[in-house]
């Protein structure tokens, strides 16, 4: 494990301040230090002030949970297509990750905001949002006169959720995952609890500039590549 400032400064305090007192004085430290230096070194104060999710950088992350986020961080996208339903900081995200992402997005004015960002490699769409139907309608008409029909990623993560999820059933590949946000509502367990072609895992934790806990989960298909064991563990935390 890599060793913080705060580490190699308590290691010097050790050699010259009694037992007890070096104890306290590091437990006070690290029960006010430590989530003052999750929210720098994770981007949440700075997604904060800005109201957009960035890393400490300032460059676009998904509004998904941290664990969520540094989960698909290290996977490889390079050859993937994305499907997502609900543009944002996380199209961004994904176009600089993978090669193509088609995503949806149910607010106009956001919608042409988002277009004056985005890179060649992503076709993003308005369709309908006041009913569950007429953005079904917008949604599998588009796909359907789509060249890429079938998907290696999908997100929900915006739009009617519970009423799109056999929309992403229907276009995954069958290596695919399909990531729910928000997964504690909005219909998920309900809409996979069947279906025995996907197992689960649930990323517990905070998001991006919220001060609540959330969960990103993912449904995924039993060849998934996202869970192969080649992929290497990394250390991610940052000095």
């Amino acid at each position: 494990m890599k060793q913080t400032l705060l580490h190699k400064a308590f290691a010097l305090i050790k050699r010259f301040v009694p037992g007890i007192f070096a104890r306290t004085l590091r437990a006070w430290v690290t029960a006010v230090a430590t989530p003052i230096r999750f929210s720098i070194v994770k981007g949440h104060f700075k997604s904060s002030i800005r109201t957009k999710a960035v890393d400490r950088k300032g460059n676009p992350v998904p509004w998904y949970t941290y664990p969520c986020i540094d989960f698909l961080k290290f996977r490889d996208f390079r050859d993937m297509n994305i499907l997502e339903f609900g543009g944002g900081q996380s199209t961004l995200w994904w176009a600089s990750r993978s090669a193509r992402v088609i995503s949806f997005e149910g607010d106009l004015q956001w919608c042409n905001y988002l277009k004056k960002q985005i890179p060649t490699n992503v076709e993003l769409y308005h369709v309908r949002s006041e009913t569950a139907e007429s953005c079904l309608n917008d949604v599998n008409r588009i796909l359907s006169e789509n060249q890429v029909q079938k998907f290696d990623v999908v997100i929900i993560d915006g739009l009617w959720r519970f009423e799109l999820i056999e929309v992403a059933k229907k276009h995954l590949s069958n290596d695919g995952a399909i990531i729910c946000d928000n997964a504690e509502g909005y219909g998920f367990f309900e809409g996979f609890r069947n279906d025995t072609d996907f197992s689960k895992v649930d990323f517990y934790g905070f998001a991006p500039g919220v001060s609540l806990q959330s969960c990103t989960s993912i449904y995924f298909k039993a060849r998934c590549r996202l869970f192969h064991s080649n992929v290497e563990t990394y250390m991610i935390e940052h000095s």
